[in-house]
Formats: structure tokens, sequence, C-alpha cells
């Protein structure tokens, strides 16, 4: 692979037919392939109440990927700070930077990453299911990992002094601006908010501020991406993951449907436009149509690193999308300087 920073987000997708294990062991396949091929982070997301995602627990999973893998920086992308007391996540995190010295990463958003039933059962209480002490919360959370005072009556144990990598997730001005201020690295939810994506980073970049984190402000920008030998191929295989998504949003969410399933849905005129819609900003294609999407989003962007998330049915078509942009794409991209 170039020098240029590719990374993977992957959300242990549970395909029609199969069972939560199998998602998982195709998780864990796919995090020590693209180590092999040299993409530089793997992070799983937070995401709660949907048969079609297995990574409802990332501190848990995560442990089993450090211990299944060598090299490859692994995160979360990211833990929801809402649904958790901060010391539990310090704890967490720092319990797996101790074991992984130098190789954990703590993405943190301040979604629920659910719907709002879930969510309460979660918190377990009304009060604490606005965001509005978001900055206050991760002030804390931070805390417990950096503090040195003596005085302290509660110390993460692990925690304190064991330190990951710490990012601020969004699909919105409010982490960019957050993230800006408090110089940290920022990772733009593109793959799922693209309309935003510009003037999110933009933020981002005007409110930084340096701090012990960064000189510098340091942008990721994660993509939808589809790679396989014909355009054709990449179109059937990207179908699964937008009948899925159109029935989350429908309040129908359910495993991952199979090709043949997604090919043969009788879209509505509505739902077709929202198909459409929810192909914007992909990177979906053959090598050489990818590689067109990806340096675009470059130039538009100029992100310092793009992480690629891959929903398809079958997870060889998973690792061969992953294999086929590491020595095809990968090569070609360029940021702007």
């Amino acid at each position: 692979m170039t020098a240029f920073p590719l990374s993977v987000l992957d959300l242990a997708p549970v395909a029609t037919g199969t069972a939560n294990g199998a998602a998982l062991r195709h998780t864990t396949a796919l995090a020590q392939r693209v180590e092999q091929l040299g993409y530089r982070r793997f992070w799983v997301a937070e995401h709660h109440n949907m048969p079609g995602i297995a990574s409802s627990a990332p501190a848990v999973l995560l442990a089993h990927l450090a211990a299944s893998t060598s090299t490859i920086r692994l995160g979360s992308g990211g833990v929801m700070l809402p649904n958790h007391a901060p010391l539990v996540v310090a704890e967490q995190f720092g319990t797996l930077v101790a074991l992984h010295p130098d190789r954990i990463d703590l993405g943190i958003g301040r979604a629920p990453g659910t719907d709002q039933v879930t969510a309460l059962a979660l918190r377990r209480s009304v009060d604490a299911l606005s965001a509005q002490d978001f900055p206050q919360e991760l002030a804390r959370l931070v805390d417990y990992f950096t503090s040195t005072s003596e005085h302290a009556r509660v110390v993460a144990v692990p925690g304190r002094g064991d330190t990951p990598g710490i990012w601020l997730l969004g699909s919105s001005d409010f982490s960019a601006r957050l993230a800006g201020q408090l110089g940290l690295p920022f990772s733009y939810a593109h793959h799922f908010s693209s309309g935003g994506t510009d003037a999110a980073l933009a933020v981002y970049r005007s409110s930084f501020q340096p701090s012990q984190w960064l000189a510098e402000p340091y942008a990721m920008v994660a993509v939808s991406a589809v790679c396989a030998e014909t355009d054709a191929e990449a179109e059937w295989l990207s179908g699964p993951a937008v009948l899925a998504f159109l029935r989350l949003r429908q309040g129908r969410p359910g495993q991952m449907p199979t090709p043949e399933e997604a090919a043969a849905y009788p879209y509505t005129p509505m739902e077709r436009e929202f198909a459409l819609q929810r192909r914007e900003g992909q990177a979906l294609g053959s090598p050489e149509t990818v590689t067109r999407q990806l340096n675009d989003l470059l130039k538009r962007t100029a992100a310092d690193e793009l992480m690629l998330t891959t929903l398809v049915y079958d997870i060889n078509a998973r690792i061969r999308s992953y294999e086929l942009i590491a020595d095809q794409v990968a090569p070609t991209l360029t940021r702007p300087h």
C-alpha cells in the first residue's frame, strides 16, 4: 500500500441465515487480513437493538481483536458516550491500553447509536437521554486518563496513565467545533451524512487550537466503499446494504439480506429515491472507478486519512474489496497540498 493512510470501520454485519458468532468470526478474519494488507486502523462501531449488527460491545470485541492481531491499531468508531458512565469507558479502554500499548484508539460519539427506547434501557434514566452534557462528560472521561492529582477521590485503574488515542466522531458541526477547540483528531461520518462533510471539516479546521494531542488539525473521513472486479459486480454486492438501511429507517431492522433478495425487492418510487440518495458520496465500482471516486473525495476534503466501511453480504466479497483497494487503488491516492 501507499503511504497515504487507509483504515477500516466494521459493523460485524450479521448476514441472513447466519448467527452472531459467525459475524464476529468474520470480523476477526477481516481484521487479520487488512492488517496483512497494511491498513492503519480497524475500528468497530457501537450499535444496539439491531439484528443485523453484532458490534454492540466495542470494548469486548476489541479485546478479542487485539489478541487476534499484532500490529494494526484498533479502536471504537465509536463509543457513544451518553450511553455510558465515563468511568466505565476509562476503565475499559485503560485496560485495553494496558494490555496492548500504543495500539488502541477511543473514538467518542454523542449520539445514542440506537432508538430512544433502547437508549433508555442502556442509561436507566430519562434524565440521561440528553446529549447537552456531552462536553462535560467528555472532559470527565479525558480527566480519568490524564489527571495526576493526588487528591482525586475516584481513580480509573486501569485508566490513569493508560491513555488511548482519543478521537471525536461526528456528522455535524457540533462535534467538529468541539474537536477543534479541544485540539483532538476528528473523524467525519461521510458514509451516512455526505451532505455535510465539507462544512464540518471547515468548522473543525477553523476552530482548531493546538493541544497536548495535536499541533495541527487531523481529519479522517469515513466513506462507504465496495470494490469488485467490475462496476456491475460492485453494484450487485452493494444492494443488500441499501435494503437493510431502508428497512432500518422504516422501523423494520433485520439481518443483512442476500444480493438476490435485494435485487428482487420491489422498490416504490419514494424508496428508489431513498436508495439513490443513500449512494451519494460512496466509492462503488471497479478499482478504476473507486480510484477516481476516492481521489475526488480527497481533492474536495483534503482529508488526512480515509476510513473505509464495506457492508456486503458475503465475507469473502468483503475481504476481496479491501484487497483490491489495497493493491490497485491505494497506490494512486494523493492528498492535495
